[in-house]
């Protein structure tokens, strides 16, 4: 049977809906015992801007843990150019966020990002990396920012993080049922994903998302058509102008009307 993927956009935050798997998830990719963690509510994903013109901050979803440290946890499906400053970007948006003019360091919230990756960002095996702010022997400066990346199309290594990567992994009730795990969380995880591909609001919300997807694929498509092919024209006019050809044998030759070649002419003069 079909389900809405836990990977994908409506999936996804649905998923987090849930304070169990909230919980669990913490604690297995934070290596945060269960009885530390005493709350994970969820918090506003909108970032304040610093002034009129700063670019917004958008999280997909955002956990404020113990109310000491907030944790930011979105899930990219494609490799986009930049990724690395966008993720440092928003975790740095997420710092500052935390503390209004006047106000002392102190108020300055741990703040950690987890980033879950539908392709390979490294070279290495390892699916799982961390990062913080150390020097050049490894020395600990401050743990107070921390960034953590989940590849989910690396091989397995018997980690407690194993069974999530199963999970935003599975595409069908087949494949939810291969994940045999004592995990109450991953448990829990497994029943919202099923009770949320029954429910026809999300179905809904996810074949619209699929919809948009598609039609984005749709129109990237045509523009690169219209792109090619409009180079293509531009190099033929140049190759027949650079002939010798006048204009008005490469406008029968193009089947295009003069204004529109002299246009072409006079962008590359």
């Amino acid at each position: 049977m079909r389900i809405i993927p836990p990977r994908s956009d409506v999936g996804f935050k649905e998923l987090f809906e849930n304070e169990t798997v909230r919980k669990y998830f913490v604690s297995d990719v934070l290596s945060m015992p269960l009885h530390t963690i005493k709350s994970v509510q969820l918090g506003n994903s909108f970032l304040r801007r610093g002034y009129a013109k700063q670019k917004l901050g958008i999280l997909d979803v955002l956990v404020q843990l113990n109310n000491n440290t907030k944790i930011n946890i979105e899930i990219q499906l494609k490799f986009c150019k930049n990724w690395d400053k966008r993720q440092v970007f928003y975790l740095s948006k997420m710092f500052t966020s935390n503390l209004f003019a006047g106000e002392k360091y102190e108020r300055l919230k741990r703040c950690v990002s987890v980033a879950i990756l539908d392709y390979n960002a490294s070279d290495d095996s390892s699916y799982h990396h961390i990062y913080r702010l150390r020097d050049e022997t490894g020395k600990e400066f401050t743990d107070i920012i921390e960034i953590h990346i989940i590849e989910l199309k690396k091989e397995l290594n018997g980690s407690r993080i194993d069974d999530w990567i199963r999970l935003f992994n599975a595409e069908s009730e087949e494949d939810l049922d291969m994940i045999k795990t004592n995990n109450i969380g991953i448990k829990e995880a497994i029943y919202e994903v099923r009770r949320m591909s029954l429910i026809g609001k999300l179905k809904f919300l996810y074949e619209d998302y699929l919809k948009t997807k598609r039609d984005n694929c749709a129109i990237m498509d045509y523009a690169t058509e219209e792109a090619e092919k409009k180079g293509l024209q531009k190099g033929q006019i140049l190759a027949y102008y650079d002939m010798g050809f006048p204009v008005k044998d490469i406008c029968k030759k193009m089947d295009m009307p003069a204004e529109e070649v002299d246009e072409i002419l006079k962008s590359f003069k």
